[in-house]
């Protein structure tokens, strides 16, 4: 496995001739499309099928019900689990499906040997994360048993494996009351055969202000659960300035303060599956980016002619383009096949459990085709 990027004057012919690997092969694993016209600077796949995997780790990757049937029979071969998104649930415990029926989904990962995983969430009719849901449920032992227990029957009913605990905006109040909401969860969920795991906003230190962090205690949870997701990702956002979504050298940062807190056999570093395109200049409160997928970026850069960047310390891809049907330059941020390396390297370097993609709605190739060159997949 190689990682080439593109210089100018480049062709996929040449290229194909310089590595050894058909023009065929490397059009299908890159989702080049005919004439295969490339991008200064961008990176593709080299793959010749000879690398050699050296160690197993868990993959998991979110998924809503309206995901493309292809796109998930595509994914699932190089998925442990399959977190699917989501279930809700009222102030007193009761549970809420999803909008669409995702029975397909179970069945589906089923069929390639995946786990199913409910994931829960506290999003309130707005679909914003709603942390009154959660104050009412953690402290409340009645509700709390209720929940767990609609819990239980839903997985018995579907066929769902283990329960992902995704809560965000915990006030700090309710800390303690979460991290004892997680471990009922997850004693009840163990004795059924059942697994727990929980998403941690990606904390640098026990004492970080901010109500994404002050609810969430990572001794207290690692603790508890089965194993835990570091949300790392989102510090380029949809409102925020134009960045790496994420950037390296912030995502090392938040790993080792959790491997303070948690052994690493317990820790699946998150990554993310999209990018962003901004509008420039930025606003605060007037800018929004909008999210695209990886493949889409390079495509778009192909089309305006743009060169692409690296980032050295964030370890991402980025160029600038300029709009002429509306006068307006842009900036990108995305991922490509050098910062998916740069993330596998880091799960190594730490020993960490495996890695969660946010999210698998869009067909990244290179991502798995590498993901297979780096790990084995481990089946639950």
């Amino acid at each position: 496995m190689r990682i080439y990027v593109v210089q100018p004057g480049d062709t996929l012919n040449e290229i194909a001739g310089k590595t050894g690997v058909s023009t065929y092969q490397i059009a299908l694993d890159n989702q080049l499309i005919y004439p295969y016209e490339l991008a200064v600077g961008q990176a593709l796949l080299i793959s010749d099928g000879s690398g050699g995997p050296d160690r197993n780790i868990y993959v998991s990757g979110y998924a809503y019900p309206f995901i493309s049937r292809w796109v998930l029979e595509q994914t699932l071969p190089y998925l442990s689990e399959l977190p699917i998104f989501s279930y809700g649930f009222t102030s007193y415990g009761e549970l809420l499906a999803p909008e669409l029926d995702e029975t397909w989904m179970i069945t589906a990962a089923w069929a390639k040997e995946v786990a199913p995983i409910l994931t829960l969430t506290p999003l309130g009719p707005d679909g914003r994360f709603n942390n009154n849901l959660i104050s009412s449920v953690v402290n409340n032992p009645i509700y709390t048993q209720n929940l767990i227990q609609n819990l239980l029957a839903v997985m018995e009913q579907k066929g769902y494996q283990g329960v992902n605990i995704d809560f965000e905006y915990i006030r700090a109040q309710d800390r303690d009351a979460f991290t004892g909401f997680v471990r009922q969860v997850a004693d009840t969920m163990r004795a059924y055969g059942y697994r727990t795991s929980v998403a941690l906003a990606p904390k640098v230190s026990a004492d970080q202000e901010g109500l994404l962090y002050q609810g969430k205690d990572y001794g207290g949870l690692g603790a508890v659960a089965d194993h835990v997701l570091l949300m790392t990702y989102e510090w380029g956002y949809t409102y925020g300035p134009p960045m790496a979504v994420a950037p390296l050298n912030q995502v090392r940062r938040v790993v080792e303060y959790a491997l303070e807190e948690i052994p690493a056999a317990k820790i699946d570093l998150g990554i993310p599956n999209y990018g962003y395109d901004w509008p420039l200049p930025f606003e605060r409160g007037v800018t929004k980016a909008d999210s695209i997928g990886n493949v889409e970026a390079v495509r778009i850069a192909v089309e305006r002619g743009a060169d692409i960047q690296f980032d050295e310390i964030a370890q991402s891809p980025y160029f600038t383009y300029f709009d002429n049907r509306t006068g307006v330059e842009h900036e990108v941020w995305f991922e490509d096949v050098r910062s998916m390396q740069a993330r596998f390297d880091l799960i190594k370097e730490y020993g960490l459990r495996g890695c969660g993609y946010w999210q698998i709605m869009q067909w990244f190739r290179a991502n798995w085709v590498l993901l297979a060159d780096n790990f084995i997949i481990q089946r639950l």
